[in-house]
């Protein structure tokens, strides 16, 4: 199957019957979008609202407006158009069903295949999906909504509750389900128990694919990092040398040179 096919729910079912992981990855931008396109690699693009934290500066998600996500996703579907994009719907716009299929319709018609919620919100889910729009959950740890960052679902009812939603998400028409931050072994159940797949952020190596936030994965960010992170590279670093080199040759007036100068 095509990395590029991966738009409708039976795409979805069918790559997760292959076994072949999904490999999916936070944009918010033309340039690294641009390089995901020309690299073949990926198979999902996520525009998050991370992008409040990673972009923004914020220290949370939930200052990211709809407009926002509007803007970002269209410079990433200009710069991507191979790759299946989702975008996240942030914080407030899918209290109401009838109000999340209108904010969901406006994301699509910035080019994007479909739209990911945190929780499980049956009549949200229903309407989306119902109005022809690919919806993706997100369940175990919402940031939208998450009063302390750690780990969910560990003990019995909570594990309970994360696989009756996940059940129910996948009733509902969920294309796929984001899992974030819970147990391996939790993981491991709900990703058999579906027949949609399952992407883990901090949820093991079972799922059915992963993601990551592309600034974390990069080394961009600096701070603490959760444990699920591996930094890939250290572009962060790499950024601050080429900043001070730069800065250097332009205070001994090396930069520009003759060959830097139009004549």
């Amino acid at each position: 199957m095509s990395i590029s096919h991966i738009i409708t729910r039976q795409d979805y079912i069918d790559r997760k019957h292959t076994g072949d992981k999904i490999v999916m990855l936070t944009a918010y931008d033309a340039a690294f979008a641009g390089i995901m396109e020309l690299s073949g690699e990926i198979d999902v693009i996520l525009v998050g609202d991370s992008l409040g934290m990673v972009v923004q500066g914020h220290d949370t998600t939930r200052k990211v407006s709809l407009d926002h996500m509007l803007y970002h996703t269209e410079i990433v579907c200009r710069a991507a158009p191979s790759i299946p994009i989702i975008a996240d719907m942030p914080f407030h716009t899918f209290d109401d069903p009838a109000e999340a299929l209108k904010n969901a319709e406006a994301l699509i018609k910035t080019g994007a295949d479909g739209v990911k919620i945190e929780g499980n919100k049956a009549e949200v889910v229903r309407r989306i999906t119902g109005g022809g729009i690919p919806l993706m959950g997100h369940l175990g740890l919402l940031p939208q909504t998450a009063v302390q960052f750690k780990v969910q679902g560990k003990d019995e009812a909570a594990a309970e509750k994360l696989m009756n939603d996940a059940v129910e998400l996948e009733k509902n028409g969920a294309v796929a389900i984001v899992l974030e931050c819970v147990p391996r072994s939790l993981a491991a159940s709900v990703s058999a128990a579906l027949r949609i797949p399952t992407i883990g952020i901090g949820a093991g190596p079972d799922c059915d694919g992963q993601v990551l936030v592309l600034h974390d994965m990069l080394g961009l960010n600096h701070g603490h990092l959760p444990k699920f992170v591996k930094q890939y590279s250290q572009l962060g670093e790499l950024t601050r040398n080429a900043i001070s080199e730069y800065s250097r040759e332009v205070k001994n007036g090396t930069f520009p040179s003759d060959s830097h100068s139009y004549h």
